[in-house]
């Protein structure tokens, strides 16, 4: 496969006439400067590495347009999202997955770290298949032609010391040690576009003795670790009340902290606990249209930065899937946060949005144009009313571009999206029948 991109973000700058070359999945020559090869696809725009969207609850898309009429918090809206989870099985699971991801494929991810809950029949009982949920997961970003990271998450109590009720009860799988025999048998399915990832849902839903169980699992396998970290304040309270520590300490003591851990949201976080994310390696996932959709909060997104966290982005509950959208809103979230401008680059932003996420989901040799880098490229229109009069510039594709944007995707050297039309689904009938 040949493509020749009109402009091509590479090694951190924007090139003229590119001409981008895979071998199977991989690039295999990356060349600026050349006359357009007769064989190779034209992209007009600015091309950039495939989108990484590090954090996804696929069925939190069903109360788009729903939950933000009237007033109330995280905790009433939570109420609304459990009765989504109760009416789904894993064929409507993967009906409603596949109409996301190929949304997401619209916008430019060509991966997905899949959140992954949603693990056993109503009122808890296994399906025949205990990873059933899961599998139709996978299923579902096979048919939408992008690589998945499916995080397998332990949720184990309601709050610290209170059982499973309710719907929760479909999340849990009684002790830790059931918990991670489950999640073993899911180490097969991995392949050329499946990692398996482990997950602590949150120091509320795994006590502090399940929580070294979870980590020593990642790192036996060498699997990302993803945790929800202090999303609400009454999260931090009820980790204080109960462990005398913030949620930040409690997974440093457990070892769940390091390269391989990514923290979702880290948004109520006091200075010590910037310094042990940022001294621990740990990335973190910024999740800002849901932030603020949540009304969560605004986390200290320069402060972890400059502490050493690496920062990575998603779309969560996909109020809005548009990843450029959500590497807009860390800059623009820290302008609000402290009154001033100009806190990252472009460039930086772009990195969170691309190989920044793509390394979070276990996937280092993704999200770069580059020679034996995975062959992901997303085009954007430079000739849109959003575009329009624009440099060809990262400023461009964070500041001015929008998801709609998006003409070609490619995804481990396999064309998934031209024209802005997903070449084997209909997404917006997709998304009517499911939804």
């Amino acid at each position: 496969m040949r493509w020749f991109a009109e402009y091509a973000w590479v090694d951190d700058a924007v090139l003229p006439g590119v001409l981008l070359e895979a071998d199977g999945d991989r690039f295999a020559r990356i060349v600026p400067g050349e006359a357009p090869p007769p064989d190779a696809r034209r992209l007009p725009g600015l091309t950039i590495p495939g989108l990484a969207n590090a954090h996804s609850h696929a069925f939190h898309r069903a109360l788009r347009g729903g939950v933000q009429s009237g007033r109330g918090t995280f905790w009433t809206w939570r109420e609304r999202m459990y009765a989504v989870a109760d009416r789904l099985d894993p064929a409507s699971y993967r009906a409603l997955a596949t109409a996301v991801y190929a949304e997401m494929a619209l916008a430019g991810v060509t991966c997905v770290g899949e959140f992954h809950y949603l693990h056993h029949r109503p009122g808890g009982g296994a399906y025949p298949e205990p990873n059933a949920m899961g599998d139709a997961l996978l299923a579902a970003a096979s048919a939408a032609g992008i690589r998945i990271t499916l995080l397998d998450a332990c949720y184990l109590t309601g709050a610290p010391g209170t059982p499973l009720a309710g719907t929760q009860r479909r999340f849990g799988d009684g002790t830790p040690g059931a918990w991670r025999d489950r999640v073993r048998a899911l180490l097969s399915r991995a392949g050329p576009d499946v990692r398996i990832g482990a997950a602590i849902h949150s120091v509320r839903a795994v006590p502090r003795a399940a929580l070294p169980v979870v980590a020593d699992f990642a790192r036996e396998h060498g699997v990302p670790l993803h945790v929800h970290v202090s999303e609400q304040p009454a999260e931090n309270a009820a980790c204080l009340d109960a462990y005398g520590v913030t949620p930040v300490r409690l997974l440093g003591d457990a070892g769940a902290l390091g390269p391989l851990t990514t923290a979702v949201h880290a948004t109520h976080l006091d200075a010590a606990d910037v310094a042990l994310l940022g001294g621990t390696d740990t990335t973190v996932c910024l999740c800002p249209t849901t932030e603020r959709d949540l009304a969560d909060g605004l986390g200290p997104s320069g402060d972890l930065v400059r502490a050493g966290a690496p920062l990575c982005v998603g779309s969560d509950q996909h109020a809005v899937v548009d990843l450029l959208e959500e590497a807009r809103a860390v800059e623009l979230h820290e302008r609000l946060r402290t009154g001033e401008r100009g806190h990252f680059r472009a460039s930086a932003l772009l990195a969170a949005a691309t190989w920044h996420g793509h390394a979070a989901l276990g996937w280092p040799s993704a999200g770069r144009l580059e020679p034996g880098a995975h062959a992901d490229l997303v085009t954007l229109r430079l000739d849109s009313p959003r575009t329009a009069g624009c440099a060809p510039s990262p400023e461009t594709a964070v500041f001015a571009a929008t998801a709609a944007d998006v003409t070609t995707v490619v995804a481990s050297g396999r064309e998934i999206v031209r024209d802005g039309r997903h070449l084997t689904i209909d997404v917006p009938s997709a998304l009517r029948e499911v939804l």
